[in-house]
């Protein structure tokens, strides 16, 4: 699932791409019966008002809020975008197949052409004549519109913790929202999005190596020097992310349709039984089930206190 750094990385390049032009048409093949009285566009009833509501609007910007898209509109609209887990926005000039009832890049070349980029399912069509796609193989994604000045209380929103990049996300309030579950393990309570927006599975394997903490170490046991050296590898490995254009491990692709390159750059996360790459340290890379996901970890220099 893309996590804080690939989105912040589509963020940034919708605002490079996409702002102040016009959403001349919308198409999508999202159906499913069992969202049939949801407000969201796998509802074929809610996709009628979603396309007549944001035809004509001109695209003020986008921002991201957790793992959320959020692309601002005129006449006071914002359209949210959750990419889950294979699903990714691109730029560019694409045909419909009438015969085959598929989109397609024009161009028979390039990054748009990757294989990670086909699943087309939905379609926004652009006063220059691009289009913005979102491709999604699983189809897992929610995208849905709402009043800008609702933000506050919408349900995907209102319940995230703070922003861990943000400037005033200092060390003490780091260490106030672990709190609220000093029980809990902390590679779990680091993915929990209403103690810290945005942090998945792939950045709290990497930080949690850094700082050498056991993902299954209780978050009220860890000392106060160690959650120094987490707070200092959460905000450098998020932002070695942006840097790196997100993690494209799996189906992440950017705006061009390109990967991202934080893959390459990987200690612990989808390493098992490689040597850790620690200088000094002696021990392999082990991976253990965690509610339903794989927590990678150092089985010498990663504690539990």
């Amino acid at each position: 699932m893309p996590e804080l750094p690939e989105v912040q990385t589509t963020v940034d390049g919708l605002n490079a791409l996409v702002r102040g032009k016009k959403i001349v048409e919308v198409w999508t093949d999202y159906r499913s019966s069992f969202h049939a009285t949801k407000e969201n566009i796998k509802n074929p009833r809610y996709f009628a008002r979603f396309r007549n509501a944001v035809r004509g609007a001109k695209i003020l910007g986008a921002e991201r809020r957790g793992k959320n898209v959020l692309i601002h509109l005129q006449r006071g609209h914002t359209i949210l975008i959750h990419m889950k887990m294979t699903g990714h926005l691109m730029v560019g000039t694409y045909v419909f197949s009438a015969k085959e009832k598929i989109w397609r890049p024009k161009i028979s070349r390039g990054p748009l052409t990757d294989p990670f980029n086909r699943y087309i399912h939905l379609v926004f069509t652009l006063s220059n004549k691009k289009h913005l796609v979102f491709s999604d193989l699983r189809k897992f994604a929610t995208v849905y519109l709402f009043k800008t000045a609702d933000a506050s209380t919408l349900d995907d929103l209102s319940h995230l913790g703070p922003e861990p990049l943000a400037h005033d996300f200092t060390f003490q309030k780091m260490c106030e929202r672990l709190a609220r579950r000093p029980q809990g393990k902390i590679k779990q309570v680091l993915m929990d999005q209403e103690i810290i927006a945005g942090i998945g599975n792939i950045y709290s394997d990497e930080m949690l190596w850094i700082a050498g903490i056991h993902p299954l170490a209780r978050v009220g046991k860890i000392p106060p020097a160690v959650l120094k050296k987490l707070y200092a590898a959460m905000r450098d490995v998020l932002r070695k992310g942006i840097d790196f254009g997100g993690d494209s491990d799996s189906d992440y692709r950017n705006i061009y349709g390109k990967p991202g390159k934080f893959q390459s750059t990987h200690n612990a996360y989808r390493r098992t039984g490689k040597p850790c790459p620690r200088r000094g340290c002696p021990g392999t890379i082990r991976r253990l089930a965690l509610a339903g996901r794989g927590a990678h970890f150092c089985d010498t220099h990663q504690k539990l206190f």
